[in-house]
């Protein structure tokens, strides 16, 4: 039996909002609000609720009934809870997913969850008053592009609170962590949707109603309610805010004893994360940036840098709109909002590692979790140096997004057609303090595997493209005929036309970036388009200029390689470490 089976959750309400915790992350606040505006408006919250129904809460079930199952026998991580329910071999290195997409999760995840933390300091210091919109966004560029030491040391700073609150274990550190951050991040976020849907016209510089804002997000756009790309984001952003496929929810559970309900617990914390997301997520960020920007506006944003450049580029801005005291409350919140659903969720990523060491190899609960610290630190490491070279996005998208479904599919078919569809119905049940309906284990066993697979399948168009870099080859073909580069700015020059606030001279390349930046008479909108075309046309005139941009292009595509074949290697390093833990079972007889 594992050193690990004395230990374990304090309270039910300490695991619920742990396991809440778990799944509130970043997305909720700065994902879905995106998703649904680009996906159909009010649309695609059918979609969004039909996979939760039939995906989401289906896989809490299994993965909440794998993760008790699993603790049974002692086993705390994917590699030997996937093994206790299926005696073939190849079974555990399925679960090194568990393990691999937490540890590369946590390297990038952490990264961003320091910046909400760095972003509360500047906000009560108040380094974004009297800037405008461009020069707060080119806050973040310089912040991201390590110009000083500030975003390493909050980084670490970060790391090292995550890592003394896991050494702390289940009830001592991360139960109370989320027993002091999910209800701080529920107030923070009542604050400020209350603050963003009374926003009114003509007042502080708003342009409309906070509650258009509410309007355009939840006005349904049938005609885009059956096309399959609505669906797959739909289901993807299940993924994302449930934390499933990852193997922490399977962690968390195995710690549960072995009477007790797992049913009730998965469908509270679903049901919490749901409202979360689609009352308060959906409430904040888009009411204040139509408010402000309108919904062409909005758009504008959104194509340009999605719910991170609004989240970071755009609504420190808005907050300084409305007054000294304010605005600083209100930042405060925001990005305080953020590091609590951040922190909750990063802890979990935690657990895993730590349960592997402990159960495998018998560490000590403070060193393998200084040990999590540190393999976070060297992994994150070049997320964090090569930040503009797309390495960050290249862990998001094959460790937060493809791995997910790869292991979540693979899941439902072990549990659902290999251990048997009637034992994973008795372990769901057993001991549940609700009674489950029964047409969910038809779900789990026809229907979840199906939309998973179509999902996985859908994904396969969208994988191929970026193993092309595809988006990157589009780049240098533009940069290199100048036929397509003329269209581009002709284009271009029409939509300036038509901007009010636009002057020729803004495309003279005399008048400086940082001249732009402060003019306040410009629109982010005009100020995009005016950066693109200057850029167009420095492009035509300047050799120079158009080679140093194919070379960058280049650079990043040959860092994304080198971070994909990094990121292999770990997930092979942790299957040899697996290896191992197994040969020290077989040793040890701990295989029955």
């Amino acid at each position: 039996m594992s050193k690990n089976s004395g230990s374990g959750w304090g309270s039910r309400v300490g695991l619920i909002l742990a396991m809440a915790g778990n799944a509130v992350g970043l997305g909720n606040f700065l994902r879905f609000p995106v998703q649904a505006v680009e996906n159909g408006g009010g649309a695609f919250i059918i979609p969004y609720l039909v996979c939760f129904l039939v995906m989401g809460i289906p896989l809490l079930f299994v993965e909440w009934s794998v993760g008790r199952f699993g603790g049974k026998s002692g086993n705390h991580s994917t590699p030997f809870i996937l093994d206790s329910m299926d005696r073939r071999k190849f079974w555990k290195y399925i679960g090194v997913f568990g393990i691999f997409t937490n540890i590369a999760v946590a390297a990038y995840y952490c990264y961003l969850e320091s910046w909400t933390l760095s972003y509360v300091y500047h906000s009560i210091i108040d380094t974004f008053g009297g800037q405008t919109q461009a020069q707060v966004a080119g806050f973040f560029n310089q912040y991201v592009s390590l110009n000083n030491a500030e975003p390493i040391i909050f980084w670490v700073l970060c790391l090292i609170l995550n890592t003394w609150i896991l050494s702390r274990g289940l009830s001592g550190g991360v139960e109370k962590a989320a027993k002091i951050g999910v209800p701080l991040l529920l107030i923070f976020g009542a604050f400020l949707a209350y603050k963003a849907i009374t926003i009114e016209a003509g007042h502080q510089g708003a342009i409309l109603d906070g509650l258009k804002g509410l309007d355009f997000l939840w006005s349904p756009k049938f005609d885009s309610i059956w096309e399959p790309k609505v669906w797959l984001a739909a289901a993807g952003q299940i993924f994302f805010t449930l934390s499933i496929g990852m193997g922490s929810i399977q962690c968390y559970a195995s710690y549960v004893k072995k009477k007790e309900d797992v049913a009730l617990n998965a469908m509270s914390a679903g049901w919490m994360n749901g409202f979360v997301e689609v009352v308060l997520g959906s409430s904040v960020i888009i009411p204040i940036a139509i408010g402000y920007f309108g919904v062409d506006g909005l758009k504008e944003l959104l194509s340009e840098g999605g719910g991170l450049g609004l989240g970071f580029k755009t609504l420190p801005y808005l907050f300084e709109q409305w007054g000294g005291v304010l605005g600083m409350i209100s930042g405060v919140a925001w990005f305080g909002l953020l590091f609590f659903a951040g922190v909750t969720s990063s802890l979990a990523m935690g657990t895993p590692v730590m349960g592997f060491l402990q159960d495998e190899f018998n560490w000590k609960q403070k060193s393998a979790a200084w040990m999590f610290g540190a393999v976070v630190f060297l992994t994150g490491l070049p997320t964090v140096l090569f930040f503009s070279n797309g390495v960050f996005d290249e862990y998001d998208y094959w460790a937060g997004t493809v791995s997910l479904v790869v292991f979540a599919f693979v899941e439902i078919i072990l549990f659902a057609w290999i251990f048997g569809m009637d034992k994973g119905w008795n372990e769901i049940t057993y001991g549940a303090d609700i009674k489950v309906p029964i047409i969910f284990k038809y779900i789990i066993k026809f229907v979840t595997p199906v939309i998973l697979g179509w999902v996985l399948y859908g994904s396969l168009p969208g994988i191929w493209e970026t193993l092309k870099h595809k988006g990157s080859n589009e780049k240098i073909a533009l940069y290199e005929n100048d036929q397509a580069i003329q269209k581009t700015m002709d284009s271009q020059s029409k939509q300036l036309e038509n901007k009010k606030d636009f002057e020729v001279a803004y495309l003279d390349l005399s008048y400086t970036e940082e001249k732009l930046d402060a003019n306040k008479t410009l629109s982010m909108s005009t100020l995009l388009l005016v950066k693109k075309q200057r850029e167009l046309k420095q492009l035509l005139d300047d050799p120079q200029f158009r080679a140093s941009k194919i070379a960058a292009e280049k650079e990043t595509q040959l860092y994304k390689n080198i971070s994909r074949f990094f990121l292999l290697g770990l997930w092979l390093l942790i299957a040899y470490f697996v290896y191992v833990a197994y040969r020290k079972r077989t040793k040890e007889g701990r295989l029955a």
